[in-house]
């Protein structure tokens, strides 16, 4: 039987319900295991497995979209049914049985189908859990909540790449490149947290609050019944979130950025800690301000550096600048995250939650399949910069969205 608590009756951690704690800590150990084994996919194609960059946006595209309609549904069917944990734990368990198989990829295709099944995953528990974090906190906590899930998510993945990086030196040293047996034991290895998320999940995290299933999302799934109830002002949001996105293509480009002007394949490793070590240490801070000054203005604020980010990965030319772009980079993630999730949660009613995650997570999801494709396109066909200006570009068309259309 699952146990359901009022949001004010549950036990504290740094001032928030420990539900939100340990959902942090679900989200702590898969990222862990994450990093490990996705991260570096792209060098795994491009340097394992001689695939081009067209490919490799196409992979990152289709398979960082695979979960938007998943989101969109398991978001709408959390409301419905009122409770939100069970597909949190079908989600996590799903991505956990899929991670092992990358052992045995040889080709993009297998690649492309293990992914896709991670994905598939993610996508079943995204929205529940975002709206089981929003559940077990009060209106004026939400910056705060938010912002210590994405702090604890991040620093599992500071300590994947930190544990991936120790991996890669002991199997293979400072070469450039990546080698498969350095890969498959990143796998193995990597496999392990994302077994300890699911009995957490299952033990330790409870639905939170009183909230009955939702009547107005009886019968089928549909478009009608997702529009009901949610405000145009958050649809206008989602509209900027898709420009956004569609400059925001696959981390995987600037992962290849580095290795593109030279940098060994450690460093770029340690590049990505550093990026989510200012990342983890931006997010709470971001969240607690956001409550305070607004989110759009904070979100704001993060595009702009994001935009500013994505020109100095256009026009770098030394090792040295990367690490101070990868820096930056942190930041934007620590101002954007944690802050959007808090935002939707801000715009739509209770009951509406799941459905509302699910449509932030799905919009973002199927922006970033067209986004991919066209940075691996204009990083072939043009310039690496290419990929780079586009993105700096529709950041700035998003920022003044925000600003505008968003303002009270």
């Amino acid at each position: 039987m699952t146990t359901v608590l009022p949001v004010e009756s549950r036990r504290k951690i740094f001032g928030v319900n420990v539900n939100v704690f340990f959902l942090g800590i679900v989200s702590l150990l898969t990222d862990v295991s994450s990093e490990m084994i996705f991260t570096l996919m792209p060098l795994f194609l491009s340097n394992v497995l001689g695939v081009g960059t067209t490919i490799i946006g196409f992979v990152a595209g289709l398979t960082e979209s695979t979960d938007a309609i998943f989101k969109i549904f398991s978001g709408w069917f959390s409301d419905k049914l009122g409770k939100r944990k069970f597909l949190a734990v079908i989600g996590y368990s799903l991505s956990t049985v899929a991670k092992p198989f990358m052992y045995l990829a040889s080709s993009w295709g297998t690649v492309l189908a293990v992914r896709f099944s991670d994905r598939v995953g993610k996508g079943i528990r995204g929205a529940p859990r975002d709206a089981l974090v929003a559940d077990s906190l009060t209106a004026d906590q939400m910056g705060r909540g938010f912002g210590l899930h994405r702090m604890m998510d991040t620093l599992g993945a500071t300590l994947g790449l930190v544990l991936a990086a120790v991996i890669i030196y002991s199997v293979q040293g400072g070469g450039i490149d990546l080698s498969l047996p350095a890969y498959r034991w990143l796998i193995i290895v990597g496999t392990v947290p994302a077994v300890l998320a699911v009995p957490v999940l299952l033990t330790l995290v409870h639905e939170s609050g009183s909230r009955p299933a939702n009547k107005g999302n009886q019968g089928v799934f549909n478009t009608r019944g997702l529009k009901n109830g949610l405000s145009s002002r958050f649809f206008m949001f989602l509209s900027i979130m898709a420009v956004f996105t569609l400059g925001n293509s696959s981390d995987f480009f600037v992962i290849l950025r580095a290795q593109n002007l030279g940098a060994p394949l450690i460093q770029v490793t340690l590049m990505l800690v550093l990026l989510n070590v200012v990342y983890a240490v931006v997010s709470l801070p971001a969240g607690i301000l956001s409550d305070n000054l607004g989110r759009t203005r904070v979100m704001a604020l993060g595009w702009v550096i994001y935009a500013l980010t994505y020109l100095g990965f256009a026009v770098v030319t030394s090792i040295w600048q990367v690490w101070f772009l990868f820096a930056i980079y942190g930041v934007y993630y620590g101002l954007i995250e944690g802050v959007g999730r808090a935002y939707v949660a801000d715009l739509v009613s209770v009951e509406k939650r799941g459905t509302a995650y699910g449509l932030y997570h799905g919009v973002i999801g199927i922006a970033l399949f067209p986004a991919s494709v066209i940075a691996g396109w204009l990083w072939s066909a043009v310039s690496p910069a290419a990929t780079f200006y586009f993105g700096a570009a529709l950041a700035f068309l998003a920022m003044l969205g925000m600003v505008v259309l968003m303002r009270k």
